[in-house]
């Protein structure tokens, strides 16, 4: 056994998984001690969230309110409420704009801080 940590594995929410969890996906995705992946909660989602994402995430980074909504009941258990984050970064940004990449630069690594694998 190696003794090195488990990377910290980081699921990324939007609604169609289009434009802002795929954005954070590829912004974070060289992150040291992180593991990324993304999803949406609609059904046309590029890759549609569910529950073994869920359970393969140690940490699920809502884009809004909302989707957290979305996930508490329909794939309960699959994360604690203290594992599902919210942003608040809402559905106006496109794929890498600048904006959006400044939001999540700000807001990710401080909300990840101190979060370790399960």
């Amino acid at each position: 056994m190696s003794g090195e940590a488990r990377p910290l594995r980081v699921l990324f929410v939007c609604t169609r998984n289009r434009l802002r969890s795929p954005t954070a996906e590829a912004l974070f995705r060289t992150h040291p001690g992180w593991e990324v992946a993304s999803a949406g909660t609609a059904r046309d989602a590029n890759t549609p969230l569910t529950r073994d994402l869920l359970e393969w995430a140690d940490v699920a980074v809502c884009m809004e309110k909302g989707h957290r909504d979305w996930i508490r009941p329909k794939i309960k258990g699959a994360l604690s409420d203290d594992r599902l984050l919210t942003l608040g970064i809402p559905d106006e940004y496109e794929f890498m704009d600048p904006d959006l990449v400044t939001l999540l630069e700000r807001l990710v690594p401080p909300r990840l801080a101190g979060k370790a694998p399960r």
